[in-house]
């Protein structure tokens, strides 16, 4: 059951993820899709509507996602009706029975009063061992304390065993192959620690610009929108200790631990280690976009940050004195989603006429998007007489070995909801725990102060190049391999 059922959500992932599942027979033949929405309408505005979007998703120029499709079509139904009133939920009572999903793709207002409201009809009770699960998305509170409110609410109607809180980039097939690049390999968990990591960097770079999100993203910015959710889920799996067993409690455990371990800095501290940044009017590519301030719905004196890099620290014997550097904006130079695991240098170079020369480490270049694959930087010696260094990248892409086709990510986190397994969301512990190590960064900013200006397709606000130039470090490039 989808809430939001005509949303850009709905059409551009949920509806051919679950086509892409169909295709593969994931879906069982009996199982229905009840699509839920403001706009007025019958099954069929359904699914012409979803049709008439993209072609592509439906079959055309594949012969086995459109056979997938036929199969799916006449099962998707829709209901029209207001979320936060009781008339649509006594539709739905009178007619679910056995088994249900009910995912929340609507604004996050609408969160609270649809488990309410479900919880009122007797719709999330589980009898006869049936299953009631709910799917939210991000995000999930704007602060620390509208998370735990958000969560205290929720939970009082509902167990946490029936709650999915989705990031959808933990579906990405290079982020789960996180745990198993660690602790899948000895000769690399062996050295992931502080003796031999100098520090890691974590990007999520995008090309494009705020858009018609106007309104949306001058009330949440970069950081909400990107940090609390999608990086900490990145940076928790990269720095998380072996879990006991990959059961989904003993995962989460463990990634709740590191974000329970990052340093909450005094607000002098935060102001020090974070750089907020805003894109000016400019060209990217062929296109030209406005000044952030001058997008359609956003305040001509907004102080809204499109960019922020921040410096981290991990509080834990395996990560004390690591930096973990994070950033993230829009309308940069290249759409790139990377994690950097940058290893101390050698210590000496032994080799003749090397001695006093400065060796480029070795790096773990962890592709998540667009490219999705795995790299590692390391030096050989270049062919001929004497003693020469050359930098070597052993290279592996997914798309290289594996037939990865069109899938999105939603598939594994729609199987995993069905099967219930939680590995792969967040716990209503680690949502807090996140909020809470960025707070003060949202707290110093609220006292006052403007974004730094930066070009669009540019790298950002040069103090994001000061931020690691003070450590005698640089940012990755921002390349697509």
């Amino acid at each position: 059951m989808i809430f939001g059922a005509t949303g850009d959500l709905t059409r551009r992932l949920l509806v051919p993820a679950l086509i892409n599942m169909e295709r593969e027979g994931l879906i069982h033949p009996s199982s229905t899709v009840l699509g839920i929405g403001k706009d007025a309408g019958d099954d069929e505005m359904l699914r012409a509507g979803l049709e008439s979007f993209s072609a592509g998703h439906f079959g055309e120029g594949d012969a086995q996602r459109g056979e997938a499709w036929a199969r799916l079509r006449p099962r998707l139904r829709y209901r029209a009706g207001d979320f936060t009133a009781d008339e649509i939920y006594t539709q739905i009572a009178a007619e679910l029975t056995g088994n249900a999903v009910f995912y929340l793709a609507v604004p996050p207002r609408f969160f609270g009063d649809i488990v309410e409201k479900l919880a009122d009809h007797g719709l999330t009770t589980e009898a006869d061992g049936a299953f009631r699960r709910i799917a939210i998305e991000k995000p999930f509170g704007h602060d620390a304390a509208s998370a735990k409110a958000l969560n205290t609410r929720i939970l009082s109607r509902v167990a946490e065993t029936q709650v999915y809180r989705i990031d959808h980039f933990l579906g990405k097939e290079t982020v789960q192959n996180i745990m198993t690049l660690r602790f899948a390999n000895m000769m690399i968990e062996k050295l992931w620690n502080s003796d031999s990591i100098d520090h890691i960097q974590i990007t999520a770079a995008e090309t494009v610009d705020v858009g018609t999100r106007g309104s949306f993203y001058d009330g949440t910015g970069a950081l909400r929108d990107m940090v609390p959710n999608h990086l900490f889920q990145l940076l928790s799996m990269v720095a998380m200790e072996p879990p006991i067993s990959f059961d989904a409690e003993a995962v989460r455990d463990e990634k709740a631990k590191v974000l329970r371990a990052i340093r909450i800095y005094e607000p002098e501290e935060a102001a020090a280690n974070s750089v907020r940044g805003v894109y000016t009017a400019g060209t990217i590519g062929d296109r030209t976009i406005p000044a952030y301030t001058e997008t359609a719905d956003v305040k001509p004196d907004s102080t809204t940050e499109t960019y922020v890099a921040l410096k981290l620290m991990i509080d834990t014997w395996r990560w004390a004195g690591v930096p973990f550097y994070l950033r993230t904006g829009k309308a940069l130079t290249v759409r790139d989603t990377e994690v950097i695991v940058t290893f101390k240098p050698v210590p000496f170079a032994q080799f003749p006429r090397l001695r006093n020369a400065h060796l480029p480490p070795n790096r773990i270049v962890i592709q998540i998007q667009p490219d999705e694959g795995i790299s590692l930087d390391m030096l050989i010696k270049r062919p001929g007489i004497g003693v020469a260094v050359e930098p070597a990248v052993m290279d592996f892409r997914y798309a290289g070995l594996f037939d990865i086709g069109r899938l999105n990510g939603y598939e594994t986190l729609i199987y995993d909801i069905l099967t219930g397994d939680q590995t792969l969301f967040q716990r209503a512990d680690a949502v807090e725990a996140g909020w809470r190590a960025v707070q003060p960064f949202l707290d110093r900013w609220a006292e006052g102060g403007s974004p730094e200006p930066y070009a669009p397709g540019s790298l950002g606000p040069d103090a994001a190049a000061d931020l690691l130039a003070r450590d005698g470090l640089a940012w990755h490039d921002l390349v697509t391999r």
